[in-house]
């Protein structure tokens, strides 16, 4: 198929190499020149601007940060609704606001656009080798439409629904995410400041009901302090902040995703938002400096 790809940072560049490695003929557009040359030097080429890109493509994906750049994409004045032909499918693998993305799939409509959201997991490494999990929003038929485009980013494509059902599934699972993270931070600590091996208490809790995949994969980078963002932590403060925002527009409450709001915040006030989620162990290791820890037994 003739791809477009929009969104050439951690994510997104190793997401469009892969659909080239699947044949699919690539077009990239891109603020920074640099941004796009690895697609190009692979066979992709470039277009002025996203409408100049949509022209040429069947599908469009997107991968950038935040609700206002996927709606100036797709819906400014050079975006994707101005060279896209009816039958166009877009695909928005960011993680975004899922009532903006129902007014944005229902403008895309009006012009015979549709439009999928399709948030992912599995960061950096998981775009790498393209084993991302794909929660899809739209209509079932689309998304059979370009599920070979899919296949080729990712292992699991779920469609959760109509518009907006797969950022609300990106939502939920953000949430227990980052609530997860907090309590594996919150426990090592206990751990080491009881005199502990924190690696050991984490090999244990694995053989545990507590095993998760956040406990294995940031535990693992708790225990070495290993801070090095893999993705910064700024962009989960954008995450809990959609969470929040829904919770509170449906009437939800969610008073321990209100309390790791209230850490998130901590890391950025620390000047810590730009390393990893992991960082969160030195956030609860200084909130409770008062003493230093046993050595391990």
């Amino acid at each position: 198929m003739r791809v477009g790809f929009i969104g050439l940072g951690v994510m997104g560049r190793p997401m469009a190499l892969n659909l080239l490695r699947g044949r699919h003929e690539v077009t990239v557009y891109a603020r920074r020149a640099a941004s796009a040359a690895p697609l190009v030097e692979r066979g992709a080429v470039t277009a002025e601007t996203p409408a100049a890109l949509a022209a040429a493509c069947d599908a469009v994906f997107t991968m950038v940060t935040g609700t206002p750049d996927v709606e100036a994409i797709l819906l400014g004045d050079d975006g994707v609704v101005h060279g896209a032909r009816p039958g166009t499918v877009v695909i928005d693998t960011s993680t975004i606001d899922p009532p903006a993305t129902k007014e944005m799939a229902a403008a895309l409509a009006e012009r015979g656009i549709d439009l999928l959201d399709a948030p992912v997991s599995g960061g950096p490494q998981g775009a790498l080798d393209a084993t991302l999990s794909i929660m899809v929003g739209g209509k079932a038929e689309v998304l059979e439409r370009v599920r070979p485009l899919l296949d080729c980013i990712g292992a699991k494509v779920r469609h959760m629904g109509g518009p907006g059902a797969g950022q609300t599934t990106k939502a939920c699972h953000q949430l227990l995410l980052l609530v997860t993270a907090q309590g594996v931070a919150e426990a090592l600590t206990l751990a080491r400041r009881s005199g502990l091996d924190a690696g050991r208490v984490r090999d244990a809790m694995l053989d545990g009901m507590a095993s998760s995949r956040v406990l294995d994969f940031f535990g693992d980078r708790m225990v070495r302090r290993d801070f090095a963002a893999g993705i910064e932590s700024r962009l989960y403060h954008k995450d809990l902040d959609i969470v929040l925002r829904l919770a509170h527009a449906l009437g939800v409450a969610l008073p321990t995703g209100a309390v790791t709001m209230q850490s998130i915040n901590g890391l950025h006030g620390r000047g810590l938002g730009r390393n990893d989620l992991s960082a969160l162990l030195a956030l609860v290791e200084e909130m409770g400096a008062g003493r230093e820890p046993e050595e391990p037994s």
